[in-house]
Order: structure tokens, then sequence, then C-alpha cells
């Protein structure tokens, strides 16, 4: 039996039909089916594309990487400076031997001046007191009068083995430099009456020390040595050198 609709008074005196017409209960029977659809599926979440997660991979791996060669960078700098360390390295030694007067010759250039000639020939003895061996670089001597640079002589750069010494030859070419006025007079004067030239031989020489295929910090050996020259006999009569301090 179909139950009859029953009719309730409204307050406003409009009547309205009970239970409520199939057209309005629909939407709600929609939404119940949409809802249950809805709980049917799974909810969609959008993804990272392939690009951007290859980026931040190949970012990663750099980074990984730097800090790879960073840490064996570190490694290999530790090594080398705990075998120097151990070393212990020292300056190497620099005596200047010999001083062999090829030639000498001053002119009188009247009224005041003079010139001078000089050929010199420098044997320095290098010796490397380490356990390993010595890089010399490029060296330089220079012969001086009075504060007055006459000449100077190139020395090439070598290697010294450990434990050993070397002998090591400069030239010095002096050729016709005038002085003037009051060291013209004080070279003639020194020369004839006193038979004796005073000069200065100074240099720098420049070395490394090598550990395992590294160079270590330069170190620096200065060369001051003072002579004295017989220009009659043509020969050394008197020298005394310093290297970074110490008198030989």
């Amino acid at each position: 039996m179909t139950p009859r609709a029953s009719h309730h008074p409204h307050p406003n005196g409009e009547q309205r039909q009970w239970p409520p017409a199939a057209a309005e209960a629909a939407p709600t029977a929609a939404a119940a089916a949409h809802s249950s659809s809805y709980n049917g599926y799974r909810q969609y979440h959008p993804t990272t594309p392939a690009r951007s997660s290859s980026s931040a991979s190949f970012k990663g791996c750099c980074c990984c990487l730097f800090l790879l060669f960073s840490f064996l960078a570190l490694l290999v700098l530790a090594v080398v400076l705990v075998i120097i360390l151990a070393v212990k390295p020292k300056k190497p030694q620099f005596d200047l031997e010999q001083v062999g007067v090829q030639y000498m010759g001053i002119t009188s250039n009247p009224p005041s001046t003079a010139s001078l000639s000089l050929t010199i020939r420098l044997l320095f003895s290098a010796t490397n007191p380490n356990k390993v061996g010595i890089r010399y670089g490029q060296s330089s001597f220079t012969v001086m009068y009075r504060g007055i640079p006459l000449g100077k002589a190139t020395v090439p750069g070598f290697f010294q083995q450990p434990h050993s010494t070397r002998q090591v030859i400069a030239t010095i070419a002096v050729d016709r430099v005038n002085l003037l006025q009051a060291d013209a007079a004080d070279l003639i004067r020194d020369a004839s009456l006193n038979d004796r030239v005073d000069l200065r031989v100074l240099g720098d020489v420049a070395a490394k020390i090598r550990v395992m295929n590294f160079d270590s910090p330069g170190v620096q050996v200065s060369v001051d040595c003072a002579i004295v020259i017989s220009p009659r006999k043509q020969s050394l009569s008197y020298k005394q050198c310093g290297f970074d301090g110490l008198t030989v």
C-alpha cells in the first residue's frame, strides 16, 4: 500500500507535502553517488618532472666529487708536510773556494777619470746536507767597486743529489767601465801605491727542497764576499765571505 502524503499546515498558511517530492530528494542521491564514486578512486598527486630529478642528481654528484678531491688534496698535503718535518730540511751551504784573476787593467784618462777592465773566475762549492735533493734556480752574482756595479755573471739552475758537494763556476767580465773623479782617484792610488783593489761580490741563490716530486717553499741563500786583488800579481790577495750572516 502506498502511503498517503500528509499535508501539514505552515505557519504562514501554506501547506507542504510530506515526505518531500522525488525531485527534491534527487540532489541528495546525486551527492551520495558522487561521494561513493570519489571514494572509489585514488586521489591524483602531480609528480616531479624527470628533468628536475636528473638535474638534482647531477648537482649531488658534482658536490660529492668536489668533496672527494678536496679530501685527497688535503691528505697529500698532510703527507708531504709530515715527510718534510721528518726530513728536517736545512739550507744549502755555499762557499767561495777560489777567485782566479784572468785579467785586470786600469787605464787613466786625464784629467780625472779612469776605466777598469777585469775578468775574474769565481769557484763556489755547493753542499747539500739534507737527506733529499735540492733544486736550484738561476743565480746571479755581481761584482762591485765602492758600491758601483761593474759586471754580472749568471749561473743556470741545476739539481743536486742528497749529501753531496758540487762546484759552481761563475765568470764575471768587466770591459772598460769608466769611474769618475773621487772613485777613479781612489782606484789609481790603491792600484799604483798599495797594489790592491778592493771588490765586493754579491749574489742570491734560490733553492727548493725536493720531496717525492714536490718542491718545498723556496729558501734564499745570500752571498756577500769581500775580495782584494793585486794588479801587479794578477792574483787574489784576500777574501772573506758571509752567507746569511755566517762568516766563512
